[in-house]
């Protein structure tokens, strides 16, 4: 009965005769099989049409990592909307300029913010859901079932994710369901996930890593996953030797080095780890292959395309590269027009059914970075080695991604540009161990005496955590070109051992 839409007609294909096996293995309380998953999608599909979901209409989502969220996801596709996944360290503030964009149907969020939420939503219809499942949006789901998918093409829209990118407000990459299910299929393929795979699936679901790559690739393969609501070396070194593939950003990796219970011995049941979202350095890649005896796999993607490039399953997975690009998916490098020569540096460019089909309600923008031809123009400065592998060395513009969250700095600048005593601001990535990247404020005062603390306290309720600065530097002036543009390259190379 799922035939009729294309996205979870694949997503469900895996599971046929392997219902009662277990899809999620999750910490504290019951498994899920493939069948309990697919039932509860399909009941969440129904509520949603009875709050009045069309296809078409968004849903908004801002909830804790549950596998109920995951059903939720699921629903939202088989009752024909676009699902819209909130990061859940957004403030208010911020959550109204999305929802004014998107205008959803219906928005779902913690049961603890549900009030402030309403005020901000217009006319969408509030439901609950906590870190337990529970909330309104179970008791909405309370006797329904048997839900046939609604029809939705391979062009139709799955999703929308928002991204800061570098200029202006934040954008929403439209998605549709040939985005995600050829991209996921490539990655299944590629990686050679199968049905006897357990994946540690640590990753948060409001981002297109955990729930794109993640979630759709284990469903895709018909494999397991061990379902961690975060990040927790603990759970992830415990899951370990009954596990198969781990899914992580560079802060996993780091984390889980400082954990002296990593060793071969723990890793020997792995196959494959994979890392994105952030730069890994080459650092970790040696410390790691020391310890586990695996290389980790890095790969290069973002919010517009999905996964574009991997370094290879067999073969050299290559430090300090991205791969190449991955099967269907064609990737050139240019300046000003023309493709550059092997080995200089311009801007990666990507075209593939991974493309998504352009940012809402921006036509403009749309056709400033998704060329005519399908060409989406990434804004990722980057080089082709002699050997192919794609090196990625740093962005046209000034996106600061940190713990494998885009940061767009001018939302941080004009805040702190209003407090009383700055003159002006500047906010840059630098080198970080840890993150990646971490945001860092360089602040002029006007004639006062500014303080860290004090600038940090007056943006603390205004942004979400992972866009607050890890430090705030104060400067007589900033540095300036001739033409009296701050040189932000100037700032992020003196301050690039900050964190070292």
């Amino acid at each position: 009965m799922y035939e009729q839409n294309y996205l979870i007609s694949r997503l469900h294909a895996a599971s046929v005769g392997q219902e009662t096996r277990n899809f999620a293995r999750i910490p504290q309380r019951a498994s899920m099989t493939f069948g309990e998953l697919f039932a509860g999608a399909e009941r969440m599909a129904g509520a949603l049409v009875g709050c009045g979901v069309q296809p078409g209409d968004r849903v908004a989502v801002q909830v804790d990592k549950t596998i109920e969220a995951i059903q939720l996801y699921l629903g939202t596709v088989m009752a024909g909307g676009v699902f819209l996944p909130l990061n859940t360290a957004y403030t208010t503030p911020e959550v109204a300029y999305f929802l004014g964009d998107a205008t959803p149907r219906v928005v779902v969020c913690d049961p603890a913010k549900a009030d402030a939420i309403a005020e901000v939503a217009g006319d969408a219809r509030i439901l609950t859901l906590d870190a337990k499942g529970r909330g309104s949006l179970e008791e909405a789901i309370v006797g329904r079932g048997g839900f046939t998918p609604v029809s939705r093409e391979a062009d139709d829209l799955a999703a929308i994710l928002y991204t800061s990118g570098t200029t202006g407000r934040s954008k929403g990459a439209m998605l549709s369901h040939k985005n995600l299910a050829s991209n996921s299929e490539t990655l299944r393929d590629y990686w050679q996930f199968t049905k006897s795979d357990v994946l540690i699936h640590a990753l948060p679901i409001f981002h297109t890593h955990g729930l794109f790559v993640a979630t759709n690739v284990a469903l895709l393969a018909g494999a397991s996953t061990e379902f961690l609501s975060k990040f927790d070396a603990d759970q992830i070194l415990e899951a370990m030797p009954r596990a198969t593939a781990l899914m992580g950003v560079p802060t996993f990796y780091t984390r889980l080095l400082d954990d002296p219970r990593l060793d071969r011995a723990r890793a020997a049941n792995m196959r494959l780890f994979i890392s994105g979202s952030a730069p890994l350095l080459v650092d970790t890649h040696e410390k790691w292959e020391e310890r586990t005896g695996h290389r980790i796999l890095e790969r290069y993607g973002m919010t517009e395309t999905n996964m574009s490039t991997s370094n290879p399953y067999e073969g050299e997975r290559r430090a300090g590269t991205v791969g190449f690009p991955l099967p269907g998916v064609e990737a050139r490098i240019r300046n000003d027009g023309q493709e550059v020569p092997t080995g200089d540096i311009g801007v990666l460019e990507v075209r593939g059914d991974n493309v998504f089909q352009g940012y809402w309600q921006m036509p403009e923008k749309t056709a400033e970075e998704l060329l005519p031809d399908g060409w989406f123009i990434t804004g990722d400065l980057s080089k082709f080695d002699e050997d192919g592998y794609v090196t990625i060395v740093g962005r046209a513009k000034d996106l600061v991604i940190t713990g494998g969250f885009n940061v767009y700095p001018k939302e941080i600048e004009s805040l702190i540009d209003d407090m009383e005593g700055v003159l002006e601001s500047a906010v840059i990535g630098v080198p970080h161990p840890d993150f990646g990247e971490a945001v860092v404020a360089v602040v002029v005062a006007d004639g006062a005496e500014l303080s860290e603390k004090g600038i940090l306290a007056g943006l603390a309720g205004q942004l979400a955590k992972f866009k607050q600065p890890k430090t705030v530097i104060v400067l007589p002036e900033l540095p300036r070109n001739t033409m009296g543009k701050v040189q932000k390259k100037a700032l992020r190379e003196d301050y690039a051992a900050l964190f070292a």
